[in-house]
């Protein structure tokens, strides 16, 4: 099955891939800038994620096979790449793994490095979510507050609500496969791997994925890395301040 994208424009191809429980949405505006600096965007759902395909099996290995199966079926051949956070690290293993389809790569806040389980109350306010009562929009947000006081993180996560059906609201994410293997998502690149093309790594000045100690470690595989600081925003840097983060990665790309 092929993942599902929005894409736009025309020109050099651009891959976006979101981070873990995001999806293709999230990227409109900043695809959409893009698109009118001359590439053809290609805005991902991953597995599990968006209007992808629902699958009990989810692992780096498989989001990137996905990923490379959607070039293939698109003919694309050489493409550039921005991934966030999880699709960072799909990114990452797509690049190294297959570097003669890759231009340029931009990894948005994560480092090759294994992170242990961060999204637990994540986790506990989306299953405290009770469906069956068929709330509204209104209700599921007084759900999670509780779990998920900030309010930026709570509508990142709402956007993830669609109606299944007149008056039924879900997720459109594999919330079950989540709870099953939330291990899955801090796992580490594999050791041998390489990679020597130009790559941007961009971090958060506030937030604490990218450390300044890391910066060797990534190195080492990403041989042609170079990292630029966003000030005063967290882990969603592409959300905070989408004009610098754009302004960075286009000068980069071009």
């Amino acid at each position: 099955m092929i993942l599902h994208s929005r894409i736009e424009g025309e020109g050099k191809p651009l891959l976006i891939i979101h981070g873990f429980l995001g999806m293709s949405d999230n990227w409109k505006s900043l695809g959409s800038l893009y698109a009118a600096e001359g590439y053809q965007v290609h805005m991902i759902d991953l597995r599990n994620h968006g209007k992808s395909f629902h699958s009990d099996e989810f692992n780096y290995t498989l989001m990137s096979n996905d990923v490379t199966e959607y070039c293939q079926h698109y003919n694309l051949s050489k493409v550039s790449i921005v991934g966030h956070s999880m699709g960072g690290k799909v990114a990452m293993l797509f690049a190294t793994t297959h570097p003669e389809m890759v231009n340029k790569l931009i990894v948005a806040d994560i480092g090759p490095k294994y992170y242990p389980p961060h999204h637990q109350e994540i986790l506990a306010g989306l299953n405290a979510v009770n469906f069956s009562s068929k709330p509204d929009r209104t209700e599921v947000e007084e759900t999670l507050y509780p779990f998920i006081p900030d309010f930026g993180t709570r509508q990142f996560l709402m956007k993830n609500l669609f109606w299944a059906a007149p008056g039924q609201l879900a997720f459109r994410f594999n919330l079950p496969v989540f709870n099953a293997q939330i291990e899955v998502v801090g796992e580490a690149l594999p050791q041998e791997s390489l990679f020597n093309k130009p790559t941007l790594f961009i971090r958060g000045g506030n937030s604490n994925y990218i450390l300044d100690n890391d910066m060797l470690e990534i190195k080492k595989t990403f041989l042609n890395a170079t990292f630029i600081t966003i000030p005063n925003v967290g882990h969603w840097l592409h959300a905070e301040n989408p004009k610098l983060f754009f302004e960075e990665t286009n000068k980069f790309l071009k």
